[in-house]
C-alpha cells in the first residue's frame, strides 16, 4: 500500500467519526457498555478467584511421625514433601512448639501435673496446598512413606474449595462468551445503520473503479478508532468504582480484612486494560469488514 493511499484511508476514517456523530455515538456507547459489563464481571470473578486461591493456601495437611522416627529422616521426608508440585509451603512444628500452642489454647496458664511434654511424639509437618483438587494425591503420597504414623486432612473442605474453583472458571467463561457474542452483535447492527446511510457513496466509489480494499478500508479504520475510544470510557468509570469500593470495604469491615483481602486496582488494570483494547479494537474492525462486506455488492 502506498504511503498517500494509507494517509487518505486513516483521514477518511477520522472524518467518517465527525461526519456521522450519532452513528458513532451510537457505536461508542454500545462498546462501552459492553467493555464495562466485561470489567465489572472480571474484576468480581477475579477477587472471588483470589479469596478461594487465598483460602486454598491457607488449607493444611497435618503429618504425623511413629515413635522412633529419627530427627535425621523426619528432616529428609519434609525435604521430599517440599519437592511436590502439590505443595506451596511446609512448616515443621516440633514437639514443644505444639505442646506450647497446646497449653495456650486449651490449658492457659494450668499446666500443673506435666512434668514431661505429653506431645512428645507429635513433631508434625503442617503441609499447604498450591489448589485444593491436589489434596487427595498428596496424602496418598503421604501415607505411602513408612515412618508416617497419621495423616490429617479435610476431604469436605478440600471438596467445597475445589467446586467453588471449577463454577467460577466455567461461570467466568460463559460470560466472556455471551458478552462477546452480544458485543458483536451489537457493533455490527450500529455498523450497518451507518453503512446504509452511506449506501449512495460506496455505489459511487465503486462505479468509479474503486477496489474492494479502498472502499472498507476507511470503515474499518473508523469502526476500530470508534472500538478505541469505546474503552477508554469504561476503564476510567471501572477504575474509580473499584478504587472507592476496595476502601469503603476496608474501612467498612476491617475485622473481615483476611477474609475479603481484595486485589489492588494495579493488578485488575494488569490484565483488565490489555484485554479491553483487545476487545473493543476487535470488535470494531471484526463489525465494521464483516458488515461493509456485505454491503460492497453494488
Amino acid at each position: 500500500m502506498k504511503i498517500s493511499t494509507l494517509l487518505y484511508t486513516l483521514r477518511q476514517g477520522v472524518r467518517n467519526i465527525f461526519r456521522n456523530k450519532w452513528f458513532s455515538l451510537a457505536s461508542i456507547a454500545t462498546i462501552s457498555v459492553c467493555l464495562f459489563l466485561f470489567g465489572i464481571f472480571y474484576a468480581i470473578i477475579m477477587n472471588f478467584q483470589h479469596m478461594v486461591k487465598t483460602a486454598e493456601k491457607g488449607l493444611a495437611v497435618t503429618v504425623f511421625f511413629n515413635e522412633g522416627t529419627s530427627d535425621l529422616r523426619i528432616a529428609e521426608i519434609g525435604d521430599l514433601i517440599r519437592l511436590r508440585t502439590e505443595v506451596s509451603e511446609v512448616k515443621f512444628v516440633s514437639a514443644d512448639e505444639a505442646w506450647d500452642w497446646f497449653k495456650g489454647k486449651y490449658l492457659g496458664e494450668y499446666t500443673g501435673g506435666f512434668p514431661t511434654n505429653p506431645l512428645e511424639n507429635f513433631a508434625n509437618y503442617e503441609v499447604h496446598l498450591n489448589e485444593a483438587s491436589m489434596q487427595d494425591v498428596l496424602v496418598t503420597y503421604l501415607q505411602s512413606i513408612p515412618e508416617v504414623r497419621m495423616v490429617k486432612y479435610s476431604d469436605v473442605t478440600a471438596a467445597a474449595l475445589s467446586g467453588v474453583d471449577l463454577i467460577i472458571a466455567y461461570v467466568s467463561l460463559g460470560i466472556i462468551v455471551i458478552l462477546l457474542a452480544v458485543s458483536v452483535f451489537l457493533i455490527s447492527n450500529t455498523v450497518t445503520i451507518g453503512i446504509s446511510v452511506r449506501q449512495e457513496e460506496i455505489g459511487i466509489m465503486k462505479y468509479i473503479g474503486a477496489t474492494d480494499f479502498f472502499v472498507r478500508a476507511p470503515f474499518v479504520i473508523e469502526g476500530m478508532l470508534i472500538g478505541a475510544i469505546g474503552v477508554g470510557i469504561p476503564l476510567g468509570i471501572i477504575y474509580v468504582l473499584y478504587n472507592r469500593i476496595v476502601q469503603y470495604a476496608a474501612a467498612t469491615f476491617p475485622m473481615l480484612s483476611n477474609l475479603l483481602s481484595f486485589l489492588s486496582v494495579e493488578e485488575i488494570f494488569s490484565v483488565l486494560t490489555p484485554v479491553s483494547l483487545g476487545m473493543g479494537i476487535g470488535i470494531g474492525f471484526l463489525g465494521s469488514f464483516t458488515t461493509v462486506r456485505k454491503h460492497l455488492r453494488v
